[in-house]
């Protein structure tokens, strides 16, 4: 086929969607970074617009970044995709797949209908319930429903004051009606991102902790390093990974004192942990893919 016409979903000016359009330009000649905030709907005329670019004219859309911070609206912004793959233009990955991982519920929920190992959570709308299994976890984490890099995350700590335990729980439950609740897991000092392509290995790295930071992220200190998993760890991640259906993701894993587990899969991060802690060019291998598929 002719050199295909790929967009890039994402956020100008950020290293992954930048990585990613340069990528897409030099395997295609063709360049298009799409922030959805601008992106308008014509159902009159069944276009889906970015400026002057209709996108349903497109041959694909690669999907790296659909709003800077996880929020309820960010589905609506993958909703408006749908229109683009009713189309005909290839979506990595399908707007309804991503809808599944946007929402830590819905992510945690289908991990474990399929046994997947997870730290104990408890998810409730019910404040006494909350402050129950923080009362049976001792060190908890309350995480918001939407959220990325840690962002909004609560530790509590084993051993506070049950008035100091109560009022995070009550202003933390003022933003967040469903609370999510799940015990704090000690780190060996890193967690791991184990990503896929195409439901194939693809590379890991590890996240290796700030010693001031009670999570790895990045966002919190972190930094990224190479890492070699084991045989047993790759088949977790892939049985993870796996109901999902994804074109690319990333598992993220912490090796426990209880066996490994999961703490959730992403529609979205890994590539600049494959590039700086395991070498990999992710963007390069992301577009390569999907070029093959759209031929």
């Amino acid at each position: 086929m002719a050199k295909c016409r790929i967009g890039v979903v994402g956020i100008p000016g950020a290293w992954s969607t930048e990585a990613l359009a340069d990528a897409v330009e030099a395997k295609t000649g063709f360049r298009l970074i799409i922030d959805m905030a601008k992106v308008h709907l014509d159902l009159a005329r069944n276009c889906l617009y970015f400026g002057k670019h209709d996108l349903c004219a497109l041959d694909g859309l690669l999907v790296k970044k659909i709003s800077p911070k996880y929020k309820p609206h960010t589905l609506d912004r993958l909703e408006l995709l749908r229109v683009a793959e009713r189309n005909g233009v290839r979506v990595f990955s399908p707007a309804e797949k991503i809808l599944r991982l946007v929402d830590r519920l819905s992510c945690t929920i289908t991990l474990r209908n399929h046994d997947i190992p997870m730290p104990a959570t408890c998810i409730t709308t019910d404040p006494e319930a909350a402050l129950a299994a923080i009362n049976r976890f001792g060190d908890a984490v309350l995480k918001p429903l939407y959220s990325t890099k840690a962002r909004g995350m609560v530790y509590i700590q084993a051993g506070e004051k049950k008035k100091h335990i109560r009022e995070a729980l009550h202003t933390f439950h003022h933003k967040n009606p469903m609370l999510y609740v799940q015990k704090k897991i000690a780190l060996p000092g890193q967690d791991l991102g184990i990503a896929f392509l195409g439901g194939d290995y693809l590379g890991t790295y590890a996240r290796v902790a700030n010693d001031n930071s009670w999570n790895s992220t990045i966002h919190s200190g972190g930094r990224y390093a190479p890492y070699t998993p084991s045989d047993r760890l790759i088949a977790l991640a892939q049985r993870a990974q796996q109901p999902f259906g994804l074109d690319f993701t990333t598992v993220d894993v912490v090796e426990s004192e209880d066996g490994p587990m999961v703490f959730e899969v992403s529609a979205f991060g890994g590539f600049r942990g494959l590039n700086e802690g395991a070498g990999i060019d992710a963007a390069a291998r992301y577009v390569d893919y999907a070029v093959e598929q759209l031929a």
